[in-house]
C-alpha cells in the first residue's frame, strides 16, 4: 500500500489581514495548501510576505485562478481576459505557487465557460494555441506553470487533447491541471471513471501541477442523461483510484472548490481523509 501524503485545501471563510493570521486559519482546517492569498494587484512586499510565511509554515499554494473568457468573440473582452490572465500568470510567479490555472474559454457570448457549436473545431484549437503561448510569452514565468482545466464542452475535453494541446502549445512553463469530475460527460465514462482517471494520470501525470476534489451524480429518474456537481463523497468519482494515483506524484494538491460554506468544506474534507485511509495514503 501507499504511504505517501496528499495535501488537501480549500477556500479559507475565516477572516485574516495578514500572513498570521493566514496561516492560523489554514492550521485550524488542517491544510497544508491553499489558494493564493493575496489578488492580483497587490503590492511585491505583501506577496513576498505571504510566500514567506508559506514556505516557513511547509504550505503549497496551489493556484492563482485566472477565471475569464481569452477567446471570447469579441475582441475587446477577450484582450481584457488575456490581460487577467497574463496579470494572475504573474502573481502566480511572484508568490510562488504552483501554476495559475483557467479554463480554455468558450465561442459562446453570453457564457465564458459555457458550450458553443465552434468550441471544439480546429480553428478554436489554434486560437487556443496562440492565446495560450501569448500568455505565458508575455509573463516568462521561471517558477510556476499555466495551466488549463479540462472542461465537457472546450479542449482540452480529454486526457488525448491535453497531450495535442501540450505538444501545439511547445512551452516548457505549460502544465496540467486536473479535474476529473470535468471529465465525465456519458454513463459510460460515469460508471468507469477509475479507468478514465488512470488513463489521465498515465499519460498527464509528470505535466500535473495541481487537481480539483468534486463529486458527481447521474439522476436515475430521467430518460435523458443528467450529470450534477455534487459535495465530495455523496456521487460517483472514483477517490480510491483518484487518491491511490495523485500520492504517486510529489507535492501535488488537491484542492477542494465550489461548496458553499465552511460545514461543507469540513464534510468533504472528511470523506477524503477517510478515502485516504482506506488507500493507505496520508492526506494532510
Amino acid at each position: 500500500m501507499n504511504q505517501t501524503k496528499i495535501r488537501l485545501g480549500g477556500p479559507v471563510f475565516e477572516k485574516y489581514g495578514n500572513p498570521e493570521e493566514w496561516i492560523a486559519a489554514l492550521k485550524k482546517l488542517g491544510y497544508r495548501a491553499a489558494y493564493c492569498p493575496v489578488s492580483v494587484g497587490a503590492d511585491t512586499a505583501t506577496t513576498k510576505a505571504y510566500q514567506a510565511a508559506a514556505a516557513k509554515n511547509d504550505i503549497v499554494i496551489a493556484e492563482v485562478g485566472a477565471w475569464s473568457n481569452p477567446i471570447h468573440p469579441d475582441s475587446e473582452n477577450a484582450e481584457k481576459a488575456i490581460k487577467k490572465c497574463i496579470d494572475s500568470l504573474a502573481l502566480a510567479d511572484e508568490i510562488g505557487a504552483n501554476c495559475c490555472v483557467n479554463v480554455s474559454g468558450s465561442r459562446n457570448p453570453k457564457h465564458w465557460a459555457g458550450p458553443h457549436k465552434d468550441n471544439l473545431t480546429d480553428a478554436t484549437f489554434e486560437l487556443i494555441v496562440e492565446t495560450t503561448r501569448k500568455i505565458i510569452d508575455t509573463v516568462k514565468p521561471t517558477h510556476t506553470f499555466y495551466t488549463l482545466e479540462a472542461m465537457p464542452w472546450a479542449f482540452p475535453d480529454s486526457a488525448d487533447s491535453y497531450l495535442r494541446l501540450i505538444k501545439a502549445i511547445d512551452r516548457k512553463q505549460f502544465g496540467v491541471h486536473l479535474d476529473p469530475m470535468n471529465l465525465i460527460t456519458s454513463p459510460q465514462i460515469y460508471y468507469r471513471n477509475g479507468e478514465m482517471i488512470r488513463d489521465c494520470f498515465r499519460k498527464l501525470g509528470p505535466q500535473i501541477r495541481s487537481c480539483h476534489a468534486k463529486d458527481i451524480t447521474l439522476r436515475e429518474d430521467n430518460a435523458v442523461p443528467q450529470l450534477d456537481e455534487i459535495l465530495a463523497g455523496k456521487g460517483n468519482l472514483d477517490y480510491p483510484v483518484f487518491l491511490t494515483e495523485l500520492a504517486k506524484l510529489i507535492g501535488i494538491p488537491l484542492m477542494m472548490e465550489h461548496l458553499n460554506t465552511a460545514d461543507e468544506y469540513e464534510q468533504a474534507a472528511g470523506y477524503i481523509r477517510s478515502v485516504g485511509k482506506t488507500v493507505g495514503v496520508e492526506v494532510i
